[in-house]
């Protein structure tokens, strides 16, 4: 769909009916009809896999339906996994959202979601194969939730290791995902300070890329969540664009961040909304880890209680 968008402008361009721009110049925003769904999300799957469970309608028509953000993680064979994902939103028109989430030490303090790549030259291959897996497709990639906030335990030598691959992350983005609007995840409104963010933000490179994403995976209400990005951004030197989670924030924060009660959907994905886009990234009914209302159910397992808890706000 974008090479024939991209054939039909140069054709224009050449009968001098348009003017030439360039390519990294243009919006996925602007380049797509919408949203993405994509119905092997973990919701979607389950819901058709057991068609007979009578929650399942329920789960598919108020998540499974809805455009979510898809995880990758460890893969040999990420950037081909890349490429026919962004090729299937394409070829719809609609945006994906994708989450990179492969960074060495994954979750290193709190451990929930361990994991990631094997170093870091294995780091560097596997995002650089990423963004090139989506290349002129256009596309939204959050990059590495908590990864800049989850340091706090690191010594200063890997806490320089992380910022040095996050930093080649927005590099490889930039360069190779010409069509990509990506953000630096920046945490909570209720966890790292905003001038500390900021500061570890910038030395992320930030400037490389649209952005920075907040309440990944959280619960704080979009207005708190609006309320902390303005704050980073008034230490950032320049403020760039943010994205909110609203995933799971429809009854705000009760503070607990792993599997707690009571917890709703929020409004589903739109541009606007007091940032430049409010997405699901979260997958709804994932859990947080063996803890909280779903003890069993280990980080990233999709759990239909879970889901319904969600739907009905218990």
């Amino acid at each position: 769909m974008f090479l024939r968008r991209f054939v039909l402008a140069a054709v224009l361009i050449t009968a001098n009916l348009v003017p030439a721009v360039p390519a990294a110049a243009a919006s996925p925003i602007g380049l797509t009809s919408g949203f993405y769904v994509n119905p092997d999300s973990l919701p979607a799957s389950w819901a058709r896999n057991n068609s007979g469970d009578a929650r399942a309608a329920r789960i598919q028509s108020s998540i499974g339906s809805k455009p979510i953000a898809r995880w990758f993680g460890n893969d040999s064979n990420i950037g081909s996994a890349v490429a026919t994902y962004t090729g299937a939103a394409d070829g719809q028109d609609k945006l994906p959202v994708l989450v990179a989430y492969n960074i060495p030490d994954r979750d290193i303090c709190a451990g929930h979601s361990g994991g990631g790549a094997g170093s870091v030259s294995a780091y560097r291959t596997w995002i650089s194969s990423f963004a090139a897996g989506i290349g002129a497709k256009p596309a939204v990639v959050i990059i590495e939730p908590d990864a800049l906030n989850g340091m706090d335990c690191m010594t200063q030598a890997q806490k320089d290791e992380r910022l040095g691959m996050l930093l080649y992350a927005t590099q490889m983005l930039q360069q190779k995902a010409t069509n990509t609007y990506a953000y630096l995840d920046a945490g909570n409104a209720g966890w790292t300070t905003a001038s500390t963010i900021a500061y570890r933000l910038n030395q992320a490179g930030i400037a490389n890329i649209r952005g920075f994403s907040v309440n990944v995976s959280n619960f704080y209400r979009t207005s708190e969540s609006i309320t902390y990005a303005n704050s980073v951004n008034s230490y950032l030197g320049t403020a760039k664009p943010f994205v909110i989670d609203t995933s799971r924030n429809g009854n705000g924060h009760n503070g607990s961040w792993c599997n707690p009660a009571g917890r709703k959907l929020g409004v589903t994905a739109q541009t606007g909304g007091g940032a430049e886009m409010l997405l699901w990234i979260k997958t709804p009914g994932v859990s947080d880890g063996p803890c909280g209302i779903a003890p069993s159910t280990p980080a990233g397992q999709f759990n239909p209680d879970l889901a319904t808890r969600l739907i009905d706000g218990t």
